[in-house]
């Protein structure tokens, strides 16, 4: 998931984040200026879903507008090793193929 909430506020007209948290307390909902600085610049660790409603409220949004889900980042066990895989041998030439003796040793230069 990928956190937008920057980008809603922007488009309700609230460019900065001590905008927001002032109209966030305004319906009960108080956050420290850490917290704030971590909802607005960056992905939060965690967040309530009643604190998700306040927002919502505030920024007249949808939970879609805040939260967009990325599923091409989501991979199943093992599966991006065998994509890696297939990248790298789509379009390049098979490596040269070098024998080695029994004995561990190489073999003389050609």
């Amino acid at each position: 998931m990928r956190w937008n909430l920057r980008l809603t506020a922007a488009n309700k007209g609230i460019w900065k984040a001590s905008e927001l948290q002032r109209s966030l307390a305004e319906y009960g909902l108080v956050i420290s200026a850490g917290k704030m600085s971590g909802l607005w610049s960056g992905q939060p660790v965690s967040l309530k879903l009643e604190d998700l409603d306040v927002i919502c409220v505030v920024l007249g949004c949808e939970i879609g507008d805040l939260l967009i889900p990325e599923p091409e980042k989501v991979r199943r066990p093992g599966q991006a090793e065998e994509t890696e895989r297939a990248a790298v041998g789509a379009g390049t030439a098979a490596p040269k193929v070098i024998p080695k003796r029994r004995d561990g040793r190489s073999l003389p230069p050609e």
